[in-house]
């Protein structure tokens, strides 16, 4: 992990939705994507046309998520043949991000898709870009204006706490669970990203008479969960719920829970990796479901990019142009729905 989380500067984002929405219009089958990566539909736009010089920066890839995010950018980009992938190297400076965009812009690349580490920071440079008519699809973390990007693509993070917390509220009810005690690894307390998921949660439980009990802040790190989680099941002998907001994260809240040994409860993640989707499939632990914020977001902002450089808009919408910004769904993802979500999944 960065020493500045991935997720400081995000909305938040599952690609379900966007992919769903891509489906018949956007892919074109002409190379192979690597196993784990998610790719768009196919259909009418997917054919062969002009050719498209997309540019893509994104932070360093240095753990699962963000790695997930480049390597489906990648992958995306290679299904097209009519599409030229230049990527800088990933990286957690500012400055260096920035001058990596800037290099790309004096390319004259036709598109840039940009994850930026630091939203408000790249700000500026991607207002440089759109003044030189490069059109910008902005990944995840904002920009400050709209000025700066010309489509937004990303996730709903209150609706992700939502999800997890309406998931939590029907087990309890199917359970008879009269006042559960419901528990919460967040993430970083000070990021709003942070707040909304635990705003959606906490409103989520209150329209079923449910609250939010014992509640810990990580730093979406594995250390930092395991070492949170251990001090929320010491505090609390026992637990009828718990939601962690971040699969990274949750390979240190299993570990605490494995040490602990204990299995009373139910436990709902978030993002959607591989690991937590496995041990849902196999459902033999205390892992039920997970609200996916997805990588595949990088495969969806490969083919908007290949779109609007080809003046093209999303097949079935009646708009002729790529919408401004793109919002897509917090699905939960449970046993038995976790074959339809696994080509989403990612390493941890």
């Amino acid at each position: 992990m960065p020493s500045l989380d991935r997720r400081r500067f995000l909305w938040g984002t599952t690609a379900v939705g966007t992919a769903a929405l891509l489906v018949g219009c956007t892919s074109n089958e002409t190379g192979n994507s690597a196993p784990d990566a998610v790719a768009a539909g196919s259909g009418e736009n997917s054919r062969p046309g002009k050719a498209v010089t997309v540019g893509f920066s994104a932070p360093a890839a240095d753990h699962g998520w963000m790695a997930a995010m480049t390597k489906n950018a990648r992958a995306q980009a290679e299904r097209f043949s009519d599409v030229t992938f230049k990527a800088t190297e990933g990286t957690n400076d500012v400055n260096q991000q920035i001058s990596q965009v800037e290099t790309l812009i004096n390319d004259k690349v036709d598109v840039l898709v940009v994850l930026p580490f630091d939203g408000k920071a790249l700000t500026e440079v991607g207002r440089q870009a759109m003044d030189a008519g490069i059109p910008v699809i902005n990944v995840d973390r904002v920009f400050d204006t709209p000025l700066a990007y010309r489509t937004w693509i990303g996730g709903d993070n209150y609706r992700m706490g939502v999800n997890a917390g309406e998931f939590i509220a029907s087990q309890m009810k199917a359970k008879n669970i009269g006042s559960p005690i419901i528990g919460e690894v967040a993430g970083i307390d000070s990021l709003p990203l942070t707040q909304e998921r635990s705003r959606g949660f906490k409103d989520a439980l209150a329209r079923s008479g449910f609250q939010v009990g014992p509640r810990v802040s990580a730093q979406f790190t594995s250390e930092s969960g395991e070492q949170q989680t251990a001090n929320l099941l010491q505090a609390a002998t026992k637990l009828d719920a718990l939601w962690n907001h971040d699969d990274d994260q949750g390979i240190g809240v299993m570990a605490a829970i494995d040490s602990a040994g204990r299995n009373e409860f139910v436990m709902v993640g978030g993002a959607g990796s591989r690991n937590m989707m496995d041990l849902i499939k196999a459902d033999s632990g205390v892992m039920k479901a997970t609200v996916l914020y997805s990588p595949s977001m990088a495969s969806s902002a490969i083919a908007l990019a290949r779109l609007l450089g080809q003046t093209k808009g999303i097949g079935d919408l009646a708009e002729h142009d790529i919408p401004a910004s793109i919002t897509t769904y917090s699905a939960v993802v449970t046993k038995e729905n976790v074959d339809q979500y696994l080509d989403v999944g990612f390493d941890s």
